[in-house]
């Protein structure tokens, strides 16, 4: 199909140069930043929850953002940082996992000496010191472990069956993880993945074509696979997904064993009929990280979605009956990120667009700019955007806008997909990933 670059490229090259001039613009800041920031006794700190992709920009970005004065510490559990887009692939793929963790040293090496900590525990509880809900407070770790905020991000993500996201917390552990089910893809000959969004889309593709004498059934609650994109996305992916011999099963929500394992088992369908496979694979549903909230803010958790209410400045607000438009914010607490309520699409892209506001206001406020002078977030077409790999020879790229969509078919080139950037990103060496 002829590609839509084209039409694509004169709708959005303003949009496209003002984000750039903005990244040359971060850059140009940064480096000042690096030369004028001072690591001054007792500084006040900045605490962002979670290492993943929302909050580890987020960090880093506050590390070349914040006064002399202010530090940021980053609280994450995970020994290294899930480069969670290429689970699927590993999952499939032998002898390649550890290229799907990423240390996180590099990233902050160059950053002025103390301006950042980052804290290796998982964050339990919010506790505010003067007790009415408002100023300097603190995280509990689950050992006990006390870390003072001045401002606080919460970016703690959601949780996923695995492939989508692993269980260990330790590379090693979630490497192993990835070997078990990539053992088990070899071993069976019929295998089921419930669920085609776009993890369950990618892993079926895989299997499939590293794979093709196995048969290979995608088995999906609605009328259209991708159902958060568009008819066009939905029929070009399936033209690509029978081309390469893999079965598309639509409407239809199988009862699946919660034993957490990949096992055989029997799928019963609407009709009655009943199928037999060696293995099945869930790839369906997300559950919010709001845990922490619980007894500190429940009313901040949406009662409709679980995800955190904020308003549009990313501020926590304090959700009463769950009525937003009523609600009252805490000032120097925000979240971000797939667990929270934004309005914005769930993807990366989106969450360091929204880091990028969550930054700029933390900075304002600590400026005693005022809340009535911070930002707004207002979500971007761009961030909406996916990058779909189809098996180990294609992708398409695909944009939605108010009036139409955009598709742009092309081949794929590496086996580790795009992990690698992540590793220069972090100036880590991907040839010692076995080994740290």
């Amino acid at each position: 199909m002829p590609s839509d670059m084209p039409v694509f490229a004169v709708r959005y090259v303003g949009e496209i140069l003002t984000y750039v001039l903005k990244l040359l613009n971060q850059r140009i800041h940064a480096l000042i930043h690096r030369h004028t920031y001072r690591s001054l006794p007792n500084p006040k700190h900045i605490v962002v929850i979670g290492g993943s992709f929302s909050g580890l920009y987020l960090a880093f970005r506050l590390s070349e953002s914040v006064p002399s004065g202010y530090r940021v510490i980053l609280i994450e559990q995970n020994s290294h940082f899930n480069y969670t887009f290429n689970f699927p692939r590993y999952s499939v793929v032998k002898g390649r996992e550890q290229n799907a963790f990423v240390p996180y040293e590099g990233l902050f090496g160059k950053m002025p000496e103390g301006v950042f900590v980052q804290v290796r525990g998982r964050a339990v509880d919010i506790r505010f010191r003067d007790g009415d809900g408002s100023g300097s407070g603190e995280v509990v770790l689950e050992g006990g472990e006390k870390v003072e905020f001045e401002y606080l991000a919460i970016a703690t993500g959601v949780t996923q069956s695995p492939p989508a996201k692993l269980l260990s917390i330790e590379k090693e552990g979630a490497c192993e993880e990835l070997r078990v089910l990539q053992e088990r893809i070899r071993e069976a000959e019929g295998i089921a993945v419930v669920g085609a969004g776009a993890v369950g889309v990618q892993l079926a593709a895989d299997v499939k074509t590293f794979w093709p004498e196995k048969k290979v059934t995608v088995v999906h609650s609605r009328e259209r696979i991708l159902s958060s994109f568009g008819e066009r996305l939905h029929e070009f992916v399936m033209g690509k997904l029978k081309d390469i011999g893999l079965e598309v099963v639509l409407g239809e929500r199988p009862v699946l064993e919660k034993s957490g394992n990949w096992e055989p088992m029997e799928l019963e369908f609407k009709d009655g009929s009943k199928r037999e496979f060696n293995l099945v694979i869930p790839c369906t549903g997300q559950t919010p990280n709001t845990s922490i909230l619980a007894s500190f803010s429940p009313s901040s958790i949406s009662p409709l979605t679980q995800r955190i209410l904020v308003n549009k400045k990313l501020q926590l607000l304090d959700g009463g009956e769950g009525k937003a438009g009523t609600s009252t914010a805490f000032l120097n607490i925000f979240a971000l990120g797939d667990v929270a309520e934004t309005g914005g699409p769930k993807f990366a892209r989106a969450g360091s667009a929204q880091a990028e506001i969550v930054r700029g206001n933390i900075v304002a406020l600590i400026e005693k700019k005022g809340n009535n002078k911070l930002q707004d977030y207002v979500p971007s077409v761009l961030e909406g955007s996916l990058k779909l790999s189809l098996g180990k020879d294609e992708f398409v790229f695909y944009v939605q806008d108010e009036k139409r969509d955009y598709m742009f078919p092309g081949k794929a080139k590496n086996i580790d997909l795009e992990v690698a950037k992540a590793w220069k990103m972090f100036d880590a060496d991907m040839n010692n990933a076995a080994i740290v």
